[in-house]
């Protein structure tokens, strides 16, 4: 009676917790994730408050919210969308992992981590925060711009990617080698592929057997079908999160949106709890040693996102002050690189504290090169020309002032 007493009493204050950070979180226009993981380091063993008789619970509370957030991250896209994305936008997709998962790599490999542990950074600094980056174009009021439909194009590739990405490090994290790894990676083709069929071949009446006009009764069968195909995934080594998303994608119409409705509170909550989990994993003396190379690492990749979102626009016939706009965009790291980093962490240890440095830092970072990266960029490069076309002598005539030389006169292009 004593535990649930005190499960009870621990799982009400954290939640409650959660409610009163992510109000203050909204009031100062941050995105909640950095203070839930803040708080989690709080919770967690070594912190202020150590957590002990909710842990089981919230580690399946996590488990729930990692499968409910690619749920709802499916239910955004329909099959054609994602095919349409992946013909048109596949080049940027390549520059997008190149760059991005490169420096991940390189880092855990100088970290002495070996091939998992590289395998599981490099994704952590590749992917891009789809919720933080959709919520900063929705305040700043961008979604109209002419860049938005790159930069949705980017997200798409990388979940998409994701598909791929997840079964083949869950196969080496469980230490199954080349051939099966192999398989791992042939199942999750095979799947993504047959159930990218079915939802443009009979995406109707799967929704219709799903359908229901009662919400109690669309809720019951979508989440459970959500958690038993999960389930089967996780088994098959594909990964639940993965299972998750391609129920989301063989969703669609007004299935999807009703779904979408009834799930994004309960979406929100358990997301909640899993960043906390997170951050209760997490020592927060382990955390300070490894600030400078999770900066280094924030640092570096700020720039190379910058340099996809520039690419990918440049290939949609963007003006330069989009495409600053776009790269300074695509910078927020989050709710992806926390669960690459969750489903290694038993693994490989050391990258829990880097992962979490490393995203509190870009998570308040992404908001901050979205709204700076064109302003300062243009500036520079008015400055630039202004250096270029100053004459060396005047013949005669007054000077042009410095203040003269905007960066639209400096050049205009297309936004």
């Amino acid at each position: 009676m004593h535990d649930t007493t005190a499960l009870l009493v621990e799982l009400g204050s954290v939640i409650l917790g959660l409610g009163i950070i992510g109000r203050f979180a909204g009031r100062i226009g941050l995105s909640p994730i950095p203070l839930y993981l803040l708080a989690g380091l709080a919770f967690g063993e070594g912190g202020l408050l150590p957590l002990g008789a909710s842990e089981e619970f919230t580690a399946i509370g996590a488990e729930i919210g990692v499968i409910l957030l690619l749920l709802l991250l499916g239910l955004e896209y329909s099959a054609s969308e994602l095919v349409t994305s992946l013909k048109t936008q596949y080049p940027s997709g390549v520059v997008d992992f190149v760059l991005n998962a490169t420096p991940g790599a390189a880092a855990g490999l100088m970290l002495g981590w070996g091939p998992v542990g590289a395998v599981a950074l490099a994704g952590v600094t590749w992917i891009s925060s789809s919720g933080v980056i959709a919520k900063v174009m929705t305040d700043m009021g961008r979604l109209g711009n002419r860049e938005t439909p790159v930069i949705l194009g980017v997200l798409v590739i990388e979940d998409l990617a994701m598909a791929v990405y997840l079964p083949l490090l869950t196969a080496m994290l469980a230490g199954v080698g080349l051939a099966g790894g192999s398989i791992a990676l042939l199942i999750a083709l095979g799947t993504v592929g047959f159930v990218l069929y079915l939802a443009l071949r009979h995406g109707r009446l799967i929704s219709r057997a799903v359908s229901s006009d009662n919400p109690e009764m669309l809720l019951l069968v979508v989440l459970g079908l959500t958690v038993l195909v999960a389930g089967i995934a996780q088994q098959l080594q594909v990964s639940a999160a993965v299972g998750a998303f391609l129920v989301g994608i063989a969703l669609s119409g007004e299935v999807a949106e009703g779904a979408r409705k009834l799930l994004t509170p309960l979406r929100d909550l358990f997301a909640a709890v899993f960043f906390v989990f997170f951050g209760l994993s997490t020592d927060p003396a382990e955390i300070p040693p490894v600030l400078l190379p999770a900066a280094l690492l924030a640092i570096v990749t700020v720039f190379t996102k910058i340099g996809t979102g520039w690419y990918a626009s440049r290939r949609a016939g963007i003006g330069p002050r989009g495409r600053w706009r776009a790269g300074g965009t695509l910078v927020a790291r989050g709710e992806f690189s926390i669960v690459i980093a969750g489903l290694a962490v038993a693994t490989e240890p050391r990258i829990g504290p880097i992962a979490t440095a490393y995203v509190l830092i870009l998570v308040i970072a992404g908001p901050l090169t979205a709204r700076w990266t064109e302003p300062v960029a243009s500036r520079l490069q008015a400055a630039l020309a202004a250096r270029r076309k100053k004459p060396v002598a005047v013949a005669e005539g007054p000077m042009p002032s410095h203040d003269d030389l905007t960066p639209e006169h400096a050049g205009r292009d297309s936004d």
